[in-house]
């Protein structure tokens, strides 16, 4: 019996670390976003993730967690604790912190000229019932996607498989993201009479300070995804750090040297790693967060350039694409054949991705789109000028300056 307990505490408190690490993360999405907005729109950067992670937390608690799981919170607290040191509790915290990071990826996007509420009730949907239902389908209650006897399995031989989230997390706050950057327009400056004119990021030391601060949460994001000490591999932990390290170099070269995007390749080359980091050898890590710093770079300025979406922080190719990417490099390098531990399947990896595109990328314009009949995405033009911190919040991120 006391080695029982000691097991239940001890994946409780390893559990409980894990998600004060990814909670640390929200943060690291706040100040890079802080960092790349125009001055008049730090303060809703901030406060945006702050207030999308406490209702997060509400909808997630009532709804999300049970939709995804089965498993409701609603009982008494002798009950939540029961047998095993209350583990479902900080479970739900833990996954909590994963399904909060859907709004605070879209907040990037569809920053310096969304309205506060509007935003907020998206976030809202998307964390109550569209994350779960996809995240049910791949971890949780329902056998579609990744579970052994799944339609899924039966089609590619072993269902899909995402570790700590490259497609149930990135890649799906990516693709919803894109609706709602389509939805909103661009920004009132960007595009003049057809011509391209980039609007300067604010502040790159703390543009780097988010990426550090995702950097080092992301190691708590993949290794504790295995949810119990017992579970625990050193592989997930060198391949995320290659993965990263892949992201950065790959980065350098291609940016010729550029701050922004090489702190924005180590993201994604963490991104991509995230579905098969229990899976990829450390070389083949390395080059899967490779791929995944040119997808961004050159997904960046395709994105803006070409297609002209004012994704304002890129998290389209940052977490939409590379999120893809990793969800299908999964099913290639974590086969045996390039050094993997070969418990996947390439058809059930490409499915598997497609299915979670398909569902955000629908689920992302039914509710941009209702939410923008009925109420209103988009800052009134004046306001936009303004700057969102003053229109929304009523000061600045440098009182200071007002007084002068």
């Amino acid at each position: 019996m006391e080695i029982a307990e000691l097991k239940a505490s001890s994946d409780v408190f390893f559990l409980m670390l894990g998600a004060v690490m990814v909670f640390a993360m929200h943060g690291g999405f706040a100040f890079l976003e802080v960092g790349t907005v125009r001055r008049k729109n730090q303060v809703n950067a901030l406060v945006k993730i702050l207030s999308d992670f406490g209702v997060s937390t509400l909808v997630y608690f009532v709804i999300g967690f049970p939709l995804a799981y089965g498993m409701t919170l609603f009982a008494s607290a002798e009950t939540l604790v029961g047998s095993n040191s209350g583990f479902n509790l900080v479970r739900f915290f833990f996954l909590l912190t994963f399904a909060a990071a859907i709004p605070a990826i879209i907040s990037g996007g569809i920053a310096e000229r969304a309205r506060f509420w509007p935003q907020v009730v998206c976030g809202a949907i998307f964390v109550g019932l569209v994350y779960p239902f996809f995240e049910g389908m791949v971890w949780g209650q329902f056998t579609a996607l990744g579970q052994d006897g799944s339609w899924l399995a039966t089609i590619g031989g072993l269902p899909f498989h995402d570790y700590a989230g490259s497609v149930v997390v990135h890649a799906m706050g990516g693709w919803l993201a894109l609706a709602g950057i389509i939805k909103l327009g661009p920004r009132r400056g960007r595009w003049v009479n057809g011509k391209s004119h980039p609007l300067p990021v604010s502040n790159i030391p703390m543009l780097a300070l988010g990426s550090w601060m995702l950097c080092v949460g992301w190691f708590g994001f993949n290794v504790m995804s295995a949810q119990e000490v017992t579970g625990v591999t050193g592989l997930v932990a060198i391949n995320s750090l290659m993965a990263m390290v892949g992201g950065i170099l790959v980065s350098l070269v291609t940016s010729k040297l550029d701050p922004g995007f090489v702190h924005n390749g180590a993201l994604a080359g963490l991104v991509a790693v995230c579905a098969g980091s229990d899976q990829f050898h450390p070389l083949g890590a390395l080059f899967v967060g490779g791929v995944a710093g040119y997808i961004f770079i050159k997904g960046f300025a395709w994105e803006q350039e070409k297609l002209k979406i004012d994704d304002v922080l890129g998290v389209w190719p940052l977490h939409g694409l590379c999120g893809a990417w990793g969800g299908i490099a999964c099913g290639i390098f974590g086969l045996k054949s390039f050094g993997g531990m070969g418990d996947v399947s390439f058809v059930s990896q490409l499915i598997g991705t497609l299915v979670g595109v398909g569902v955000a990328l629908t689920a992302g314009f039914i509710v941009y789109s209702v939410m923008d009949k009925f109420v209103g995405l988009r800052l009134s033009e004046e306001d936009e000028f303004r700057g969102s911190d003053l229109s929304i919040h009523k000061v600045g991120a440098y009182p200071e300056d007002h007084l002068r």
